[in-house]
């Protein structure tokens, strides 16, 4: 299999898509930041059953990142990644520097206010302000017809929908389904940080969301005791740090006393030094 050609400036990838909007396909973006995994896989084959052309970026966004994280330590895989694209079907990679995305004096940038008040947003001030630049920057740049992204980064995909109703940027954004080990842990390129202890327990996170999703398939409706519930559980994985465990409303990510329409369940936990993400949906 040939392997999956590499643009590194605008210039290059802007005129591949001329090209292929040209010969009349559609164009799908994969937006990543690479360490791909069987996910990240799912949502090309995903694009590219949609879309006659298909880009995955590949770009460790440093705006993203505040002070204290793991920029310098993400997981580089280039040639990796770029085996795992031509399997899945990507048409080309888009995998600019930091100097091409951001040139010198670059001032501009994008919040979603009020969205990004709550869950990750206080815990990684200025996250999802760099999120919104660099996925509008790469919306702009390739000009998809759609954007595809996971479920796992729930509160990700509600502002950057949002984001993108807003500001009436011509694409449609897909979310797809979180892809879990067979264990139900979600997959994450930071599950590699885990040591093999960690990850162990790391699929009793999931399993605490299950658990709340049992209780109101049977009927349980107070937000409180859900929570409270959550929170027990995840507490008693050992070594275990809570960040946060909400139930909160699927769309304006509000707070609510009882499900009477769709919630969403998230949480963050820290296993040694890693922090991991997700959710389910509950009611409704």
């Amino acid at each position: 299999m040939e392997p999956t050609p590499i643009a590194a400036t605008i210039a290059t990838v802007r005129d591949a898509v001329a090209t292929a909007k040209a010969s009349g396909r559609t164009v799908g973006l994969v937006p990543t930041m690479g360490a791909l995994h069987a996910g990240h896989a799912e949502l090309i084959r995903t694009a590219r059953r949609r879309c006659g052309f298909v880009v995955v970026s590949i770009f460790v966004n440093p705006t993203q990142f505040g002070p204290k994280e793991d920029f310098g330590k993400y997981p580089r895989t280039l040639e990796a990644d770029r085996e795992l694209c031509a399997d899945a079907g990507a048409d080309l990679i888009f995998a600019p520097n930091a100097g091409e995305m951001y040139p010198e004096g670059t001032l501009a940038f994008v919040e979603v206010p009020k969205l990004d008040a709550v869950l990750c947003g206080p815990r990684r001030p200025g996250h999802f302000r760099g999120v919104c630049t660099v996925v509008l920057k790469l919306l702009n740049i390739v000009r998809p017809d759609v954007a595809i992204f996971g479920a796992k980064d729930a509160q990700q995909s509600i502002i950057l929908k949002k984001m993108v109703r807003d500001l009436d940027v011509p694409v449609e954004v897909q979310i797809e389904p979180t892809v879990r080990e067979v264990d139900g842990l979600a997959m994450s390129s930071r599950n590699r940080y885990l040591s093999p202890a960690e990850r162990s327990l790391a699929p009793r996170i999931f399993a605490a969301l299950q658990s709340v999703q049992r209780r109101v398939a049977d009927g349980e409706t107070d937000v409180a005791s859900l929570q409270s519930g959550l929170l027990a559980e995840l507490i008693a994985i050992p070594g275990a740090k809570v960040d946060y465990a909400q139930i909160l409303d699927a769309e304006s990510l509000e707070a609510v006393g009882q499900l009477r329409k769709p919630a969403l369940a998230a949480v963050a936990v820290f296993l040694g030094g890693t922090r991991l993400i997700d959710n389910v949906i509950v009611g409704g």
